[in-house]
């Protein structure tokens, strides 16, 4: 049988443990709500931060109370505490069912309900449900319920308590002490590692300026230093200068540019060169007289 409950009802709670489902509807603009726990002493606070239970520390230290976290279902979206009732320290007098919306406003989140399920059943029918109010509109978090010891035995009731200061407010007042640098619902800054200014590193030694290398002109080919140059090639008197070198009276080849000597006369040998061969003699021709010539008396 599910029990509807009002603000400040009870109900006496079988299960061994149970689940705290908070529901609420999405839409434009309505805030995503998260649910944390709180385990309290007899003195109605915390024994020590860990006993705050929440999306930053999701886990109790004696794995007795845990965060499932968020789902979306048919209904609209979800966000789960689950607590083993029996094996709770007895030194835990109550377990605190919390919802806060990061500091945006109750007024905009619509159909906020916490359901209480029997963990170790099928997930059908709730214990029991609270369609949680917030009084004012203006609250940040809200206490929806507590789960509370009656001897041996556990109830739930419920609450719909709120602060308008948001989840820090309302950890602070049963005895979390909260870092403002690590407040829940917010972020850590950043911390930014400063660079060390590059004074502190060795500087290179300093260097000359460069010099543009000028071109070193290129020498002639010539004798090694010390030795005589090599005489030039001439040809020796009388016969024909070497391949390398145009003939006498010849045009020169491409590229020359020494001037072109006149060509020699027609059907005239070059200076020096023997007559051709098949020449006619000249009939009138008469060798001079050789060696010492005697004269009879």
């Amino acid at each position: 049988m599910t029990h509807a409950m009002l603000k400040g009802s009870n109900v006496p709670l079988d299960a061994t443990a149970v689940r705290a489902v908070l529901r609420w509807s999405p839409g434009q603009d309505v805030p995503d709500v998260d649910a944390s726990a709180l385990l309290l002493g007899p003195d109605g606070r915390v024994r020590s931060d860990e006993d705050f239970v929440f999306y930053n520390q999701p886990r109790h230290p004696s794995g007795t109370v845990w965060r499932l976290g968020k789902k979306r279902v048919t209904e609209g979206l979800t966000d789960t505490i689950q607590a083993d009732l029996a094996g709770a320290d007895n030194g835990v007098a109550r377990i605190l069912l919390v919802a806060s919306a990061d500091g945006v406003a109750f007024d905009r989140v619509r159909g906020l309900r916490i359901a209480l399920y029997d963990a170790a059943a099928p997930e059908d029918e709730p214990l029991a449900f609270f369609d949680v109010k917030p009084e004012t509109g203006a609250e940040t978090a809200l206490i929806c319920g507590e789960l509370y010891r009656r001897g041996e035995s556990w109830k739930f009731r419920a609450l719909g308590e709120g602060y308008s200061n948001g989840l820090e407010g309302l950890a602070g007042d049963f005895g979390i002490t909260v870092d403002e640098s690590e407040e829940p619902g917010s972020e850590a800054p950043t911390t930014v590692t400063p660079v060390p200014p590059e004074a502190s590193a060795p500087l290179p030694p300093e260097q000359p300026p460069s010099v543009p290398s000028q071109p070193v002109p290129s020498q002639p080919d010539g004798p090694a230093y010390g030795y005589p140059p090599e005489p030039p090639h001439r040809p020796a008197y009388g016969y024909p200068q070497p391949s390398s070198q145009p003939a006498y009276g010849y045009p020169q080849p491409q590229g020359a540019t020494a001037p072109v000597q006149p060509a020699a006369a027609a059907g005239q040998p070059a200076y020096g060169y023997p007559q051709p061969v098949g020449a006619l003699p000249d009939p009138d021709f008469r060798l001079p007289p050789q060696g010492p010539q005697f004269i009879g008396r």
